[in-house]
């Protein structure tokens, strides 16, 4: 009992420090589309992902001046992370990148510092919980601000040969009030078809500030179909993504490639 409080303590206390304090972000394009599991590196494990995301028909305006716009645009990062105990992971992403966007070419947009809180070998649990906080430092086509985090909480339930996990995201670039929070939720859905193979279906949204959704024709949704495979020596994540509003780009690919480095 004391080692699942002791990460959902620890957990609920950023949240609420991180709630306290933290305003609003705008949805753009992203380094990582990824639902959260609780699945962390194990104790004294380092590992590496790289994330790499492919718009072919997207949204052919930025969502600030100067910013990338996301049509055609190939963007990315390298997640490096370290298992500290079985409940915390410690995480970087660098450098977070753009490989290619109109107008502008390739481009390094900054880096972000994640600590992830989670329940012990949450893969081995029915009901499985978890808390991530990302802080980001962004050059100024990336993000319209320098500063911007996200807080994650991860909840799912392992079904047997199904998952079921949702991630209630707020982001924040501290400006505005506690109203002005953008609410971006994924959900996935996945099918195991054994210990190496899954399929699933997720969706990733931005509904607006907490203060006042957007019209569901703004607001961000995108359905995906993804394949996942888990080797020895590389796991990968792949899908093909589809936006159903006017607010969401209308085709996205990705790719994740991940592998332990002792």
């Amino acid at each position: 009992m004391k080692l699942i409080q002791k990460p959902l303590i620890l957990a609920l206390a950023f949240i609420s420090f991180f709630l306290v304090t933290a305003p609003k972000a705008a949805f753009a394009q992203t380094d990582e589309i990824q639902v959260y599991d609780a699945a962390i590196a194990d104790q004294g494990k380092f590992n590496v992902m790289l994330h790499s995301n492919y718009t072919p028909v997207g949204r052919k305006v930025a969502d600030f001046p100067g910013g990338i716009i996301p049509n055609k645009s190939v963007n990315g990062t390298l997640e490096w992370a370290y298992g500290v105990k079985d409940w915390f992971e410690q995480g970087l992403y660098f450098p977070v990148y753009t490989a290619y966007s109109n107008g502008r070419g390739g481009s390094l947009n900054g880096f972000k510092i994640r600590e992830l809180f989670v329940r012990p070998n949450a893969k081995d649990h029915t009901f499985f919980y978890g808390a991530n906080f990302e802080f980001s430092f962004n050059y100024h086509y990336w993000e319209s601000k320098f500063f911007t985090s996200e807080v994650r909480p991860i909840v799912g339930l392992h079904l047997h040969a199904v998952d079921l996990i949702f991630n209630p995201i707020v982001d924040t670039n501290y400006t505005g009030g506690f109203g002005n929070l953008e609410f971006v939720p994924a959900l996935r859905v996945a099918y195991n078809l054994n210990d190496k193979w899954a399929m699933a279906a997720e969706e990733y949204a931005d509904l607006g500030p907490l203060r006042h959704f957007d019209t569901t024709h703004n607001q961000f949704h995108e359905l995906w179909a993804v394949v996942d495979h888990s080797g020895k020596s590389l796991s990968i994540e792949t899908g093909v993504g589809v936006g159903v509003t006017s607010g969401a780009d209308k085709l996205t690919f990705k790719l994740m490639l991940s592998r332990d480095l002792n």
